[in-house]
């Protein structure tokens, strides 16, 4: 259960800009929703194995007190660490996880959100697809690259994109005052053409440091994805296209 919730921490509340998720369990699946309270990220993701525990509709909110609960080392592996339920209209729903040390002299409970108010406060996206016009694996190379940019250029907050000789390519800054770009990704398959689309370099930098297998995609039809597998979760990160 420990590793699984440092997961889910590390992979949402890490990015800075989320502090509530929305769980739908069921015995076939566990799915996180979660969106960035800035609008920028727009995040599904589904665990590689059902949790019991985490059947139901409910919420995680104030993710930061629980990354605190979770730092403590008094909850090792002989640690107490559960999920309560309660029966509501019928149906045993998660309702706290409790965290509690061997020997029973350092207890936490983490409440969780109810149903009707997370479904409220979070929207479950269905994402329905696009044409993706590039699709890669992004190299090291590419994300050091990205850093320094975001260095160089940091009253910047987006980035566009565009191919260029079967390179994409990422643009910072106005061409008539401070500018910079570079080859983020090089021979890609597909094209990128759509520079009125701007993406928030904070969130894609997020994103893109965190550990796992990830891939890329990038739709003319006004967003881009970036997908995370953790070994254990595989992350979905939608970014909707901004304009000026």
């Amino acid at each position: 259960m420990k590793d699984i919730l440092q997961n889910i921490i590390q992979y949402t509340a890490g990015l800075g800009n989320i502090d509530l998720i929305k769980i739908i369990g069921t015995d076939k699946e566990t799915v996180i929703h979660a969106a960035g309270e800035d609008k920028t990220v727009i995040v599904t993701g589904t665990l590689a194995q059902p949790v019991s525990d985490f059947i139901g509709t409910f919420g995680m909110p104030n993710l930061g007190k629980l990354k605190t609960i979770l730092s403590f080392d008094l909850y090792d592996e002989n640690a107490i660490i559960n999920v309560t339920k309660q029966n509501r209209d019928g149906v045993d729903t998660p309702t706290v996880i409790h965290f509690e040390t061997q020997a029973g002299d350092f207890v936490n409970d983490y409440r969780l959100m109810g149903k009707a108010i997370v479904e409220e406060k979070v929207k479950s996206v269905s994402f329905k697809g696009a044409t993706w016009g590039v699709e890669f694996e992004p190299s090291i190379a590419g994300i050091q690259k990205l850093k320094k940019q975001a260095q160089a250029n940091s009253e910047e907050t987006t980035f566009t994109a565009k191919t260029e000789n079967g390179d994409l390519k990422f643009f910072f800054g106005d061409p008539n005052a401070h500018a910079g770009n570079f080859v983020f990704q090089a021979g890609v398959s597909g094209s990128y053409t759509k520079t009125q689309f701007h993406w928030p370099v904070q969130t894609v930098l997020a994103i893109l440091a965190l550990p796992g297998d990830k891939k890329f995609k990038m739709s003319e039809q006004g967003a881009s994805m970036i997908t995370v597998d953790s070994g254990l979760i595989e992350y979905n990160y939608i970014l909707p296209a901004q304009t000026k």
